[in-house]
């Protein structure tokens, strides 16, 4: 054996304990991902076996097999609750849900171009009463918006929970396309400026296309927040055939209709899940591309 040999199978056979050790730290941590995956995702398979549940089960069975497995709680969903069908409630809240989305993007986008491009008198103070008002609590102003409401003859209707997303008044929104668009350079501004753009020109060619990412990110949270919002909907609907899903939810909890009906409420809260775990499936990926974005600097 040459001395070249020599030193190569020697530095195979060191190579090989590292190769050894290497392999089992990757398959330990793979057992812990699994593990943690499991924890993460037992309630949502628990949620889901427990749809099959009678409801005599609950309270009895609290494991995930069914002991008499039936598609009842389906069946009772399907027909409603209160005179009105499923699908209504359904409907009820994608309408809510899609023109929040809508009106939160759209609003809150136009506001953070005004603070992050346009300069005016008062910016600063303006900015800073939009920034304050994240530490004001929704319940305080409860009672004048439903006041005010209730005057226009708005209550009992969808304008009150729709309107105020076209008003950019979510300050989280805002703030976060903000900071978006600072971290934005200017130099296509100045030159789409020379060639005589407007700053609507500019907001919506250049901009708007820039800031995909975060949009994609606002729509996310304005769809799930709407999608599960109770307390507005409570206050400002009355009428069953205009409840959204988080309160025919509740339905199925009243006890003055004749009891929990806790087959009913799972299946339905499953049902409502569904739309949720869609949307976010579909659009998860614009989150990694707006974390890649923030990178860019001007």
């Amino acid at each position: 054996m040459t001395a070249t040999e020599a030193v190569v199978t020697a530095s195979a056979r060191s190579s090989r304990p590292r190769v050894a050790r290497k392999t089992w730290q990757t398959v330990i941590w793979l057992i812990g991902l699994i593990a943690l995956t499991a924890i993460v995702l037992y309630p949502l398979l628990w949620l889901f076996l427990s749809t099959f549940k009678p409801n005599s089960e609950f309270g009895q069975n609290p494991g995930l097999i069914p002991n008499a497995p039936t598609f009842d709680n389906y069946a009772k969903v399907m027909e409603g609750i209160a005179g009105v069908p499923m699908w209504r409630f359904f409907l009820n809240s994608l309408i809510l849900s899609v023109a929040a989305v809508v009106g939160t993007v759209l609003s809150s986008a136009l506001a953070a171009y005004a603070f992050a491009r346009v300069q005016f008198k008062g910016l600063g103070i303006f900015f800073a009463a939009m920034i304050g008002t994240l530490l004001l609590p929704f319940h305080v102003v409860i009672i004048p918006q439903y006041i005010i409401f209730n005057k226009l003859g708005w209550v009992d209707t969808f304008i009150p929970l729709i309107l105020p997303k076209f008003l950019a008044t979510s300050a989280f929104f805002v703030f976060l396309l903000v900071q978006f668009i600072r971290q934005m350079p200017r130099d296509m501004d100045e030159a789409a400026r020379i060639d005589g753009a407007g700053h609507m020109r500019i907001f919506w060619s250049i901009i708007l296309p820039l800031i995909k990412p975060a949009l994609i990110t606002c729509a996310i949270f304005a769809f799930i927040w709407e999608w599960n919002d109770f307390l507005g909907p409570l206050l400002y609907l009355t009428s069953p055939e205009n409840y959204p899903l988080p309160i025919a939810l509740r339905l199925y909890n009243d006890a003055s209709s004749g009891g929990a009906d806790y087959g009913a409420t799972v299946t339905a809260s499953f049902v409502a899940l569904i739309p949720v775990l869609l949307f976010f499936i579909v659009f998860q990926r614009f989150l990694v591309d707006g974390v890649a974005t923030q990178g860019l600097k001007g």
